[in-house]
């Protein structure tokens, strides 16, 4: 490549980020008005009044609608580190500087995995397809710490096993970006990620009120709306089933007959998908995985477990966009199929949520084609993530990385001697 056009392709991607970043700043602060419900009053009426709570030195327990780890306590407070600000205005001002620094990771740091530019084209496109729920959640941060370990794990496993772990602090599903980890480095990973995470959680759980309270709230939780198991409750609507949707741990979630039968489904769903990783960890049990390969184990289980859910809320496709970002700039992924599904569910999501969600929870014909298409497109991509990482790993030997999981060379490389 020439050293313009070298130059021309990022400030494209920079200014495409730039331009529909802008947007979303004018639909978070209602200078424009998106279709649907406002999805901003999580930011102004929950997240503010979570974080009145910890400032007194206390998590809110009493709140059935706290299901977030102690970390999460640092999302929540850092607005408040921006005084000229009102809250929810520097919570969007944080979030937007979160999503920068995902794209500045995936330039500068995939550089060493050989494509950056089509990853941070991956998130510089995909991400804003969510609509303004990108910046009104704070899933973008916990975003920016994952693509920021994967990157870092190629080279330093330990800096992997720490921004994991500070990752599953904020939000628990981190923790599987180890997935794909093994050996020595592997251990040194795990070991990080323990000890960051036991660490600051004892000595919370000694000094705060409330420090595991959200467990308690996670296992309370039933079948949103949006989750897969849904469909069936979804689908029973038009047979007459009487069962209804109402406000319920935080989320729109089905009550009624049956509706703990499909919670159950779908926790059997999600051991089976850990039974599945556990067997696929066996059979590449030999050697140390590729970088690459690392990568896309670590896409692979974060969408296996999403997918099978009891809850799939919108802000978890910004999750499922940034670690495909990452896969995009690897030179040696095979993932390019699952992530362009992704895609396609992240830009059908915003339809369902917040545009039509009227109709997703009167399960309706339109609200019904809305779900059974996003859950079908990220089911195809479980599916095609399981069957590609399972074909290009299982049963093999790994050895060291094969020349497509190597970062193209920078400067050329000087003859044999004759």
């Amino acid at each position: 490549m020439d050293e313009a056009g070298g130059v021309r392709r990022p400030a494209a991607v920079l200014v495409v980020w730039a331009v529909s970043r802008a947007v979303l700043l004018l639909y978070v602060l209602r200078m424009l008005v998106f279709p649907g419900p406002d999805v901003t009053g999580d930011v102004s009426v929950i997240y503010q009044g979570w974080s009145e709570v910890l400032r007194q030195g206390a998590f809110p327990a009493d709140d059935v609608a706290w299901q977030y780890p102690p970390g999460a306590a640092l999302a929540l407070l850092a607005p408040l580190a921006l005084p000229f600000l009102g809250y929810a205005d520097a919570f969007f001002a944080l979030a937007c500087a979160a999503d920068l620094a995902v794209l500045c990771l995936l330039l500068c740091g995939g550089r060493r995995l050989g494509r950056p530019l089509r990853g941070a084209w991956v998130w510089t496109a995909g991400a804003p397809l969510l609509g303004p729920v990108l910046y009104a959640r704070y899933d973008v941060l916990v975003t920016a710490v994952a693509v920021a370990a994967l990157l870092a794990g190629a080279r330093r496993p330990r800096v992997l096993g720490v921004l994991a772990g500070l990752g599953a602090l904020l939000k628990v599903w981190p923790v599987l970006l180890l997935a794909g980890v093994r050996g020595r480095s592997g251990r040194r990973a795990w070991t990080a990620a323990a000890v960051t995470v036991a660490v600051p959680v004892a000595v919370c759980a000694l000094c705060v009120p409330g420090t595991l309270s959200f467990l308690a709230a996670q296992g309370g939780r039933g079948t949103e709306v949006e989750s897969l198991g849904a469909l069936v409750l979804h689908a029973a609507r038009l047979f007459g089933w009487q069962g209804q949707v109402l406000l319920h741990y935080g989320s729109m979630e089905f009550l009624g007959p049956y509706v703990g039968a499909v919670s159950a489904g779908a926790q059997v769903l999600t051991a089976a998908a850990f039974g599945w990783l556990l067997w696929w960890r066996l059979r590449t049990r030999h050697g140390r995985l590729a970088p690459c390969v690392v990568v896309d184990a670590a896409f692979t289980a974060v969408l296996l477990f999403t997918v099978t859910s009891r809850v799939i809320s919108p802000q978890y496709l910004v999750w499922l966009v940034g670690l495909g970002a990452v896969c995009g700039c690897c030179a040696g992924s095979r993932m390019w199929p699952a992530v362009a599904l992704v895609l396609a569910a992240a830009l059908v999501t915003v339809l369902e949520f917040p545009v039509y969600f009227g109709h997703v929870v009167a399960s309706d014909p339109l609200g019904l084609t809305l779900m059974f298409l996003r859950n079908g497109l990220l089911v195809a991509a479980c599916l095609g993530a399981g069957r590609v990482l399972w074909r290009g790993t299982a049963g093999r030997p790994a050895g060291p990385p094969s020349p497509h999981d190597r970062a193209p060379a920078r400067t050329r490389q000087p003859s044999p001697a004759p």
